[in-house]
């Protein structure tokens, strides 16, 4: 609740507390705002326990911190591997995509590709996209891509 509270700022408050409350009256205020928590959390707690009696046996293991998206996202995407969710996701090799990408940046000649564009098409050799041309033959017009312009 208080996580982002520095050790200055709590002094802070508790010289202001002293100051506003004195020093008289500040025990039986802290004893007071302890008491009204407890009550807070007993009826808390009781509300849950109706509400676990009355949704019946087959939400007995309901809980409602499940109810926080967070929390229940995690529980049903990572927790629960009944979709292959960690097969999937193990199943990227970014470091080798990364690597592969490096090479081609850097004119490197990469391990061949294990997919369709990598072989052959119709029976005739494609060329190699990845590999850079040293010079242009005299009077040969530079590569035109219309989708990167």
């Amino acid at each position: 609740m208080f996580n982002d509270i520095g050790p200055m700022e709590l002094v802070t408050l508790v010289v202001l507390a002293v100051l506003i409350f004195g020093p008289d009256k500040l025990p039986k205020l802290i004893q007071d705002l302890s008491n009204i928590i407890r009550k807070v959390r007993s009826f808390s707690e009781s509300a849950k326990q109706d509400i676990r009696a009355e949704l019946g046996p087959e939400f007995k293991d309901f809980e409602f911190e499940d109810l926080n998206p967070k929390n229940f996202v995690r529980k049903q995407l990572m927790d629960n591997d009944d979709l292959g969710l960690k097969e999937i996701r193990n199943s990227f090799d970014l470091r080798k995509d990364m690597g592969e990408v490096a090479d081609a940046v850097h004119g490197r000649e990469s391990a061949p590709a294990t997919t369709a564009a990598g072989g052959a098409v119709n029976g005739s050799a494609t060329p190699d996209l990845l590999k850079k041309r040293e010079k242009l033959d005299p009077g040969e017009r530079p590569p035109f891509d219309a989708d990167a312009t």
